[in-house]
């Protein structure tokens, strides 16, 4: 089982993406790899036209499954800031995806404070890296 985890800013730029599950694209990928990568990266893009229209309907941040393509499912999070945190995944543990995606904001927030870190900046933090990496095998 493997996911795909991306945190898109304000102007629906990739601010931070991770492939995480045992499948890992950490190391050299190889064709195919890179093909599942790029579909991956286009199914969690093409649903944020769903998370905009799903999210005016509710005042919640987690917003659950909002899209599904083939076997994949698109759960969403949606900060107040309207950072969006989009999450590929094959089944349906509610639960943890929430408790991941909620993780997950709170370790951005911290991104956030930081002065040096420039708002819908890439994140190239190795530790923010690890952390969010730690939490995926902790709730998924």
């Amino acid at each position: 089982m493997s996911f795909y985890f991306v945190i898109v800013g304000t102007k629906d730029n990739p601010v931070y993406e991770a492939e995480l599950g045992p499948t890992s694209y950490r190391a050299n990928p190889s064709d195919k790899r890179d093909n599942q990568r790029h579909l991956n990266q286009f199914i969690a893009h093409s649903s944020l036209d769903i998370v905009e229209e799903v999210a005016w309907g509710t005042q919640a941040l987690y917003l659950k499954t909002v899209d599904r393509f083939n076997d994949k499912f698109v759960s969403a999070y949606l900060t107040p800031g309207n950072v969006k945190f989009l999450l590929l995944h094959d089944s349906k543990s509610e639960d943890g995806i929430k408790g991941f995606l909620t993780d997950c904001h709170e370790l951005y927030i911290k991104i956030l404070l930081n002065p040096f870190h420039e708002p819908n900046q890439p994140i190239r933090s190795s530790a923010f890296d690890t952390k969010v990496r730690l939490l995926a095998k902790k709730y998924l």
